[in-house]
Formats: C-alpha cells, sequence, structure tokens
C-alpha cells in the first residue's frame, strides 16, 4: 500500500519520499480514506504509530491546491514541543504548495506568531492556552475554521485542558470537521466526542491480541538502589546497538543533576525540564533531534509528545506515577516501525506503586530482580560488554576542592594555619607564637626574606617613627594610604 493509493496527492506523496516516507501505517491506512471524505473520526492507536500523517495528510488535501488566506484548519496539541513537531511534519507535507503552517505555543514572543498569522497562514497548529490568548486580543480569527483535529487528546485531558478545550470548539463553526486521535480512550473523550462531533467512526488501529504495552518494545525492570543508579545508566548507555536514549526524571532538579552528572562521566547528554527557557528547551530539542546530543534527560511533562523516531532506548530513572504515564515514557521508543528497549528502576519505596503499574498493565514482572552495576544478568539482558564501565572519563575536580586548597590554605598560600604547614614549623620555626611575622620564611643574616607583596603599599615602620618626631604633621599621623 502506498499514499496514492489511499487518494493522496502526487504533490504531497513526493514531498514525503523525500525523506524517504513511502509506506503508511496502519492507522493511516485506515483513517487517511475516511478523513477524505470529511467524516468525524476518532483515532486511536498507541504512541509513535504514524497518527500526525493520519489527520494531517487529509487535512492538507481537503484545504487544496489555493487555500485563500487566513486560519481554515487548527490542530490543538498538549505540549510546546509536540507542537513544533507537528508544524513540521505538515510543512514537509506542504512543500509543494502555497499551504503554509504557523506553529502557535508559550514561552514564545507574541511578535513573531502574530506576524505568521497576519501573513496568512491556513492551518495553525498550537497549545491551548496561547490558541486562546490570540483570539482573546482578535489576533486569532478561528471563526472560518473548516477542520479541527485534538491531537494526544488524552495528554491533553489529563493535563487538565478540558476547559480551553471546550472554549477552543466554541470559537470555531458547528460545521467543521473534527478529528480526535488518543493512544487511550478514557471516559473524558467519549464525552467530548459526543458534544463535539458528528455521528464520528471510532477508529482502533491495535491488533486484538495485542498487550497493553507495544509488542515491539523489551521491557526491563529492575530493583535499583538508588546510589547506584547512575552508573548503572552509565554502563546501559555503552550497550550494544545503543543509539539515541532518553531518560525520564520525577522532578526538574532530578533531571538537571542525573544530565549533569552523564556529562561528567562523559556522555553527550542534554536536559530538558520547566525551569529551562523555551529558547533553551528548543535548543536541547534540535541537538537531540540532530544527534549532536544523543542522550536526552527529562521531566515527564516536558517530554510529553516528544516524536523522535530513532530513539532505541528509554531509560525510566523513577517509577512513573500510574500505567498511563508508564505507556507515554515507554512509548518514545520502537517508533515508527522500529524495535526498542525501555528500562525501569524501581527503588525499594516505590514497590508499591510498581505493582499497581504492573497489574495494570498485565507485565508479568511483580517483584523486579535486584540488580546493581556489576549484576551479570544485566550485561547479558542489555547486551553490555564485559568488563563495562559507568564511565568515559575520569571524573572533574570538585569546585569546592581547589588544586592545592589543602597546601597553601588561602589565597595568599596561608590560611587559619598557614604558619603551622607552610615551611616548617614542626621544628620550632614559630614556636613563638608570633602571628605578626610570617614563620614560613628562611632567615638569611638575621633579616626575614621579603615575601611576594611586602612593599605594596607600605612604609617602613622607622619611616614613620621619624615623622612623628620631626614635626608630628598630619602624613606622618599613621600609616601612609595610596
Amino acid at each position: 500500500m502506498t499514499f496514492r493509493e489511499l487518494g493522496i496527492d502526487q504533490d504531497i506523496a513526493d514531498a514525503l519520499e523525500t525523506r524517504g516516507i513511502t509506506q503508511p501505517f496502519p492507522i493511516q491506512e485506515q483513517a487517511i480514506p475516511l478523513a477524505l471524505t470529511g467524516q468525524d473520526l476518532i483515532g486511536q492507536a498507541k504512541t509513535g504509530t504514524g497518527k500526525t500523517l493520519g489527520f494531517g495528510l487529509p487535512l492538507i488535501q481537503r484545504l487544496g491546491l489555493e487555500p485563500g488566506f487566513g486560519a481554515r484548519a487548527l490542530v490543538v496539541v498538549p505540549t510546546r514541543e509536540l507542537a513544533i513537531q507537528v508544524a513540521e511534519d505538515l510543512e514537509l507535507a506542504t512543500s509543494n504548495r502555497k499551504t503554509t503552517v504557523a506553529a502557535i505555543y508559550g514561552g514564545k514572543a507574541y511578535e513573531g506568531q502574530i506576524a505568521q498569522i497576519e501573513s496568512g497562514a491556513q492551518i495553525i497548529v498550537g497549545t491551548p492556552g496561547r490558541l486562546i490568548d490570540l483570539s482573546k486580543q482578535k489576533k486569532l480569527d478561528l471563526t472560518k475554521i473548516e477542520i479541527m483535529v485534538l491531537d494526544e487528546a488524552d495528554e491533553m485531558l489529563d493535563l487538565g485542558f478540558l476547559p480551553d478545550v471546550e472554549r477552543l470548539f466554541n470559537y470555531t463553526p458547528d460545521e467543521r470537521q473534527t478529528m480526535l486521535f488518543s493512544a487511550t480512550m478514557p471516559g473524558a473523550i467519549v464525552s467530548l466526542a459526543r458534544k463535539y462531533q458528528n455521528r464520528p467512526v471510532h477508529i482502533r488501529a491495535n491488533e486484538p491480541d495485542e498487550g497493553h504495552t507495544k509488542a515491539d518494545i523489551k521491557q526491563f525492570i529492575y530493583r535499583a538502589h538508588s546510589l547506584d543508579k547512575d552508573e548503572v545508566v552509565g554502563r546501559i548507555l555503552q550497550a550494544e546497538g545503543r543509539g539515541k536514549t532518553v531518560i525520564f526524571c520525577k522532578t526538574k532538579r532530578q533531571a538537571s543533576k542525573v544530565s549533569e552528572e552523564l556529562v561528567d562521566r562523559g556522555f553527550n547528554a542534554t536536559a530538558l525540564h520547566g525551569d529551562m527557557s523555551q529558547e533553551a528547551r528548543e535548543r536541547s530539542m534540535a541537538a537531540f533531534r540532530a544527534g549532536k546530543k544523543d542522550i536526552l534527560v527529562a521531566t515527564e511533562v516536558a517530554a510529553r509528545g516528544i516524536d523522535v523516531d530513532d530513539v532505541t532506548h528509554v531509560i525510566n530513572y523513577t517509577v512513573p506515577e500510574d500505567e498511563k504515564n508508564y505507556l507515554h515514557r515507554t512509548g518514545r521508543t520502537g517508533r515508527a516501525g522500529r524495535t526498542g528497549i525501555a528500562v525501569t528502576f524501581v527503588d525499594w519505596e516505590d514497590l508499591t506503586r510498581w505493582k499497581h503499574i504492573n497489574e495494570a498493565l498485565q507485565l508479568g514482572v511483580a517483584d523486579p530482580v535486584e540488580t546493581y552495576s556489576s549484576s551479570k544478568h544485566l550485561f547479558e539482558d542489555l547486551q553490555i560488554a564485559a568488563g563495562t564501565k559507568g564511565r568515559l572519563k575520569p571524573p572533574s575536580p570538585k569546585r569546592d576542592e581547589p588544586s592545592g586548597s589543602r597546601q597553601g590554605g588561602g589565597r595568599n598560600g596561608g590560611g587559619r594555619d598557614a604558619g603551622s604547614r607552610s615551611g616548617g614549623s614542626r621544628d620550632g620555626a614559630a614556636r613563638s607564637g608570633d602571628r605578626n611575622r610570617s614563620a614560613a620564611a628562611p632567615r638569611e643574616g638575621g633579616h626575614a626574606q621579603p615575601q611576594h607583596g611586602d612593599h605594596e603599599h607600605k612604609r617602613p615602620a622607622a619611616n614613620r617613627n621619624r615623622r612623628r618626631t620631626r614635626g608630628g604633621s598630619s602624613q606622618g599621623s599613621g600609616p601612609a594610604s595610596s
């Protein structure tokens, strides 16, 4: 089956072929013919199975070769990163026609996004908050929307965007075509479909006997000690065939710390979390997607919707909150028909949460095997060469212990006990307790050897005394200041 056989126009298919995209995935085979007719639909498939082109290609084709001026299609996504990625996919598909795409999301200046809208972009891809803001400011007109898509609908509702989504639906005409795409189908999605769709067709691309997790992802669950995790991760990152890797952490601080630790160990890692500016987040994602960084250490919320096809490994540094988050995390690998590996660390205090996830997903690993960086099964499971250590380079010196700090003490080579450590206190040089004289200086001819800086901003004591006796002038009343 090819995209042309599904009814996709020649120019769109040619654009996809420039990136080697020639054969549709199951969700695309089912969704595209229906969507081309204008039918409302609900597309359900696991993450990483090609939902974006499933709604994107019919959307582009239905707008036509001359789509006119202004917003005609709206794609709503839960995160900034996903907005960027969906917009890039649609830009690829429209590269041979006049249709233009605008990515509208928070964390960026309004001016550039408003300029895209005012230039007449026909397809708007955005996050709910920024879309509503621009609509309120009368900068974005949604009254002529012909097609509206809700992508990753379950994640959007999990993040609390339901009121915003409903508001966006109300901004658009009732006669629009509406498509919802989601990995799962909770009750809230069903209610949303009943309220805003017109007799939708429900498409499910999963095999009836397929498990909750994707069959092309190998799952490894280990009971690991928190102090040994970094070493275990370092060894996994040297496994045979390891490509791009996403490491999920629970908190922003933990993500930053793990990223810094991996860089210190010699790995090419970058962080992605909510405390970073939008520009920094985009730089991290661009470097990861381009392969300049092959390890992305991210928090769950920041990494929602990451769509990078060639991720080979996912490491859950901490146990996810529930089974939905577990599916989301592990779904970052094994995408676009590829296979992947997912490794999950279970701390002792997380066993109860893990058992809940295990039961919900029927993984059959209620009691994960206790695993350390030296465990033989770790090397065998993940194809790590014997003798591999979790560090590619020696550790850097600690910032709070600079080189030589214990020998000189302070900035001038003498700290609190410089006299006792610097030049021979053990042979009695400083026994007199005279703290005004440098005990470290060797004596030549009965005089102390001058030290570096001894003559800066100083006058000999004899001169001060002589000036006092000569006239008591104010100049000689104390040490000279320069």
